[in-house]
């Protein structure tokens, strides 16, 4: 997830309050005025104090050590890749989803993509159905010990499961949730792992 925190803030136009979100690659704000800013406009910007401030002067206070690592984030931001915590030499299949880059990023990271459903330390799966979400028991046994489940599927206005729905069928089969990411500007994915006994 993205980072997200009430925040004071102040604009060339004055004062407010509100929510202050960063899910790259955009900052939101949202106070009496919905305010976005990315690519350019987020160059430049610093902490200073406690506060995190953008080239066009918008400050926003979030406090030490907050405004630092915002401002890390937001300069540095994490790969894909990097929020689902992929390293080297894992073992990985890709059943369904429909990511036209995903297959390239994982070779480009060393990953041994297989259609071999043993010992996976990750597995995507898309799921967007009551049937697809029905067949996560099926794919248990293909994980390693301590492999991961990613089940993707699409988001906002198209999803046609919901985050529950794919929680609830997981957690059926005895597999636990702990992380979500997005995965794409129109896919979102849920990672599980087996409960440990």
């Amino acid at each position: 997830m993205g980072k997200d925190a009430q925040v004071a803030a102040q604009f060339a136009d004055g004062a407010d309050e509100g929510r202050l979100q960063y899910e790259a690659p955009k900052l939101v704000f949202r106070g009496r005025a919905r305010r976005v800013w990315t690519g350019e406009a987020l160059k430049g910007l610093r902490a200073e104090g406690g506060d995190l401030v953008l080239a066009d002067g918008a400050r926003f206070s979030l406090g030490e050590p907050q405004a630092a690592r915002w401002a890390d984030a937001i300069a540095n931001p994490r790969s894909r890749l990097d929020k689902i915590g992929v390293k080297p030499g894992m073992r990985a299949a890709v059943l369904g989803v429909a990511d036209a880059t995903l297959a390239g990023e994982l070779a480009a990271r060393d990953v041994r993509l297989t259609d071999d459903l043993t010992a996976l330390d990750l597995l995507f799966y898309a799921a967007d159905s009551a049937d697809e979400l029905a067949r996560i028991g099926g794919l248990v046994p293909a994980l390693a010990e301590r492999g991961a489940l990613w089940v993707v599927s699409r988001k906002g206005k198209a999803a046609t499961v919901k985050d529950v729905d794919v929680m609830a069928a997981a957690k059926s089969f005895g597999l636990v949730d702990n992380k979500v990411v997005g995965f794409s500007d129109t896919l979102t994915a849920l990672r599980f792992v087996k409960r440990r006994s």
